[in-house]
């Protein structure tokens, strides 16, 4: 049995406390290649590793108790991730904030953070990592973050030529009455901007004059006095007198018009008994696993699609829109599986429509079509609304009566129109009326306060003069000789009007066109009009972007969390819509070219006709 000897310092395993070298035979030095077990005096072979140690210890010796690896000065991933970050880290405040921007945006509720799903989610990301409590989180958090984006918003709305507010009501599932207040304006860049400003309750009566306070109240926090802002309401009477009283400049929704156009034509005795069949039939299908699966039958057969009948809602005309499109689809399917004897045998006095009733429907969707469009073009906010409607409003009317009618009586919705260069021509006006709204415009543009400035925008182009080298004679002679001519001083009407008349002159853009890029790459040409342009086209022509955040505010103000405490429900709403993720989501953006507007509508007589009737006269 060979003796072990001594163990180099550099070998700090707990093992080698039972194992040594043995000295080679011709000097001194220990032989590494095997160890010496001092109990039993075995050698191990040695590579360099402890593993055949260890492993000779626990065949031979098993009575000896080892080290624990946790008395070394290493710790293990175990322990060095037992240890959770302070609520004051970088790295536990950020993710904080993630949590804050998850509940605002995808509309979570605070206690959110008490579900096991999500806290185990939390966990196997960042195991160092405390969530806070959801008071910590209602109370603090997200009303820091309210307060950082809100002065972002107010530092957006400080750079706005003009300022366009739309506002309407809305009750909660808790029966509170809420008045949500949007912003919109035209950037530097000339992006349209929009904010969600804010949504406060009205405990008094929806009258005029409270209505007009809270207004008054809103545009004076958020300092737009001095913006020359543009009130976007509904027609209802209280919100219309509402804003006379405020003074300031009111645009009458032209979405709830074409609803309110759409409604009444639905009215009609003649068109509401003919829905009255189409709903019961559709009603019947759905309730009727038979008829349901019959009518699947018929379509496999005709090769029709596999569509299910449309159900209307109520308050939604667009929603008998489509109903009735999906029936006038299949009705071929919808006839032969009424005829059929098990269909029958369920309801028997259930028939189909007929030849005539069929016609009148196919008439109707032709009528609501366009309007559905309108609708569409309307409700988008990325791109001008303000200007569509003269155009818009004058085709409809003249598609339907096919002859030229009384529009819009309003000068700035044609000047609006006549700021857009897809609609500058003005061809649904009279020739006097064009150039009437051409000489307010000029009118307007004169008068603007810093026309100067706006002026100074086009001189920067100007190309640098050479100057001649001063000699002793210009020195001299020069004040007495000068041949410099000085050319008279424009007024500003004068500038305008120049301007105005070589806007004029040019071609009108195609209607796929972006009318805010135009004036972009326009705005050193015609910087009076430019200016002009931005306090128009921000003019959103429909209230639907407060009428937008009922939707979002309904998954907020759920019947889970109908307690939420009127303030709360503000900072969501506020957060949700004006608080900026890092990813970027495209907005498509909608014209007229791709809505159909230019659907052919023709004159009808009858109960179709009466139809019409209503829609021209509330339109």
């Amino acid at each position: 049995m060979a003796t072990p000897g001594n163990v180099p310092p550099s070998l700090k395993a707990d093992v080698w406390q039972h194992f040594g070298f043995k000295n080679c035979e011709d000097s001194e030095e220990p032989d590494k290649s095997k160890a010496v077990c001092k109990m039993c005096k075995m050698e191990v072979k040695h590579c360099g590793n402890t593993t055949n140690l260890r492993n000779h210890l626990t065949r031979h010796h098993p009575d000896i108790l080892l080290a624990k690896t946790a008395d070394t000065k290493q710790c293990s991933l175990e322990k060095a991730f037992a240890v959770k970050f302070e609520s004051t880290s970088p790295r536990a405040q950020k993710i904080t904030q993630s949590v804050a921007t998850f509940i605002c945006k995808d509309i979570r509720p605070y206690s959110v953070v008490e579900n096991d799903g999500f806290q185990n989610l939390i966990n196997t990301l960042e195991p160092r990592y405390v969530l806070p409590s959801r008071k910590h989180l209602s109370e603090v958090v997200i009303p820091n973050m309210y307060e950082k984006v809100k002065h972002d918003v107010t530092a957006s709305l400080k750079s706005a030529e003009r300022v366009a507010i739309t506002c309407d009501s809305w009750t909660s599932r808790a029966t509170d009455n809420y008045l949500t207040i949007t912003s919109h304006h035209i950037d530097q860049e000339w992006r349209l901007v929009s904010h969600v400003l804010q949504t406060r309750t009205t405990e008094a009566s929806h009258t005029a004059a409270n209505l007009s306070e809270i207004m008054f109240k809103a545009i004076e926090e958020w300092e737009l006095t001095n913006k020359n802002p543009v009130i976007v309401t509904d027609n209802a009477a209280n919100m219309v007198r509402a804003v006379e009283i405020t003074g300031w400049l009111h645009i009458g929704c032209f979405a709830h018009t074409l609803n309110l156009a759409s409604q009444a034509g639905l009215k009609v005795p003649a068109v509401a008994q003919l829905l009255g069949r189409v709903r019961r039939i559709a009603s019947f299908f759905h309730r009727s696993t038979v008829a349901s699966r019959k009518l699947k039958e018929k379509q496999k057969i005709l090769n029709l699609p596999a569509h299910k009948l449309v159900n209307d809602g109520v308050t939604r005309w667009n929603s008998t829109l489509e109903m009735l499109e999906r029936f006038l689809e299949q009705q071929p399917a919808i006839s032969a599986a009424l005829l059929s004897p098990e269909v029958r045998r369920n309801d028997s006095n259930l028939c189909s429509l007929t030849e005539a009733d069929i016609t009148d429907g196919e008439d109707i969707v032709k009528a609501l079509k366009p309007l559905k469009a309108a609708t569409l073009v309307m409700s988008e906010e990325k791109s001008p609304t303000l200007s569509i409607i003269a155009p818009l409003h004058a085709q409809l009317l003249e598609k339907m009566i096919m002859k030229k009618s009384i529009y819009y009586k309003n000068d700035k919705l044609y000047i609006a129109s006549a700021l857009d260069p897809r609609f500058k021509a003005l061809p649904f006006l009279s020739k006097e009326t064009c150039n009437n709204t051409f000489s307010q415009l000029v009118l307007e543009a004169a008068g603007l306060e810093n026309v100067d400035t706006a002026i100074n925008i086009n001189m920067d182009y100007a190309p640098p003069i050479k100057r001649s080298k001063d000699s002793a004679l210009i020195f001299l002679l020069g004040p007495a000789y000068s041949t410099k001519t000085t050319a008279p001083q424009k007024t500003p009407t004068q500038k305008a009007k120049e301007e105005v008349n070589r806007y004029r002159g040019v071609e009108p853009v195609a209607l796929s066109e972006d009318p805010l890029i135009w004036w972009r790459d326009h705005e050193r040409e015609y910087p009076l009009l430019a200016l002009q342009a931005k306090q128009y086209l921000s003019i959103p022509g429909t209230s639907v972007p407060s009428e937008r955040v009922f939707s979002t505010a309904g998954d907020i103000v759920t019947a889970q969390r109908s307690c939420l405490t009127p303030q709360h429900v503000d900072q969501l709403l506020f957060l949700q819509k004006n608080l900026t993720v890092s990813k970027n989501y495209p907005s498509e953006c909608l014209n007229m070219s791709d809505t159909g507007i230019s659907s052919t509508i023709f004159i009808f007589t009858g109960p179709i006709g009466i139809f019409f009737f209503m829609l021209i006269i509330l339109l």
